[in-house]
């Protein structure tokens, strides 16, 4: 299990852990651990936050508190929201709409759902204190993994790449089982932190997760990896926004 472990903090975060040549199968396998990451994730940045809202602005603490989630987890899954975005506003076939998310260019449709992703994100961060940025950051976190989790089990694969792997293992009755250990996970961490809001937040990423699921599938019959980054974009900044909804 350390191994496995080790290599989901190589994947998902920018930590210096060894990552090794069962890097791909041990994620797949293990992925309904990636809110436990997402934990770890969130407690960093969470610490971090109390420190700097406790001396600046929200708005400045907010943001720096996103900057530090998008640095531990190395930018990878906002390149995947750029691609999204560019995809689903081209013209065309479905294999058109790839093939642009493939493209190394950001569009006009990347850079403003990048933009609102982000803007909205921090906003909502923004709206935290130091009495609750740590239990807020971490809940966040762990729902923005378990979105990835719920889009690989919902979603259908594209084609045989990186992605593929992941979908594979998610789907089948192990894929069920797995489901439900990252639900279980997922909801014992929110529920002792924040009782029924942060059941709520996480049941706001599940929904943002199948809503993700729906468009790619619409615009693209399948889901790529790009799709499964975006996807913990786009949850993070749902289950921020409901957090602050409720609180």
């Amino acid at each position: 299990m350390f191994k496995e472990l080790r290599n989901l903090l190589s994947f998902l975060t920018i930590l210096p852990f060894r990552m090794d040549q069962d890097l791909l199968s041990d994620c797949a396998r293990f992925m309904f651990l990636f809110p436990i990451i997402g934990a770890l994730i969130g407690l960093l940045a969470g610490l971090f936050g109390w420190v700097v809202f406790s001396f600046l602005p929200g708005l400045v603490a907010g943001a720096l508190v996103l900057g530090v989630l998008l640095l531990l987890t190395g930018l990878h899954h906002m390149d995947g929201l750029l691609d999204f975005g560019d995809g689903v506003m081209a013209h065309g076939s479905a294999e058109r709409k790839i093939e642009i998310m493939h493209d190394q260019l950001t569009g006009a449709g990347g850079l403003t759902l990048g933009m609102m992703t982000l803007l909205i994100t921090t906003l909502a961060l923004a709206q935290m204190n130091a009495g609750i940025i740590i239990q807020a950051v971490v809940i966040v976190e762990v729902a923005a993994k378990l979105s990835m989790v719920v889009g690989a089990w919902a979603g259908k694969a594209v084609h045989q790449g990186m992605a593929s792997s992941f979908l594979e293992a998610m789907h089948g009755s192990k894929g069920s089982l797995r489901l439900l250990a990252a639900l279980a996970i997922s909801f014992g961490i929110a529920l002792p932190l924040l009782w029924v809001k942060g059941a709520m937040v996480v049941l706001a990423a599940v929904i943002a997760s199948l809503v993700m699921v729906g468009v790619s599938h619409r615009h693209f019959k399948g889901v790529t990896g790009d799709v499964l980054g975006a996807t913990n974009e786009i949850a993070r900044m749902v289950s921020v926004v409901v957090l602050v909804a409720v609180i």
